[in-house]
């Protein structure tokens, strides 16, 4: 397989995982401040929703079916 159909693979696989988990939280830390002693930090909550798990898995197809085709 050309490198191209191996991305596809491995778009096709982190889609799947997404979807089956239904989506991936992940956190973010900001505006850290430091005044002195204090310090303080903000942190925001995010999702990676299943449609870009879905969209992942699209994406990885077509890349496999693209890296697939003989020149």
């Amino acid at each position: 397989m050309r490198p191209l159909a191996w991305i596809g693979v491995i778009l096709i696989i982190a889609g799947v995982v997404i979807v089956a988990m239904k989506g991936i939280p992940y956190t973010k830390s900001r505006n850290e401040v430091e005044v002195g002693p204090l310090k303080v930090t903000s942190q925001e909550r995010g999702l990676v929703t299943p449609i870009v798990g879905v969209a992942a898995i699209v994406i990885g197809g077509v890349l496999v079916f693209a890296g697939r085709k003989s020149a």
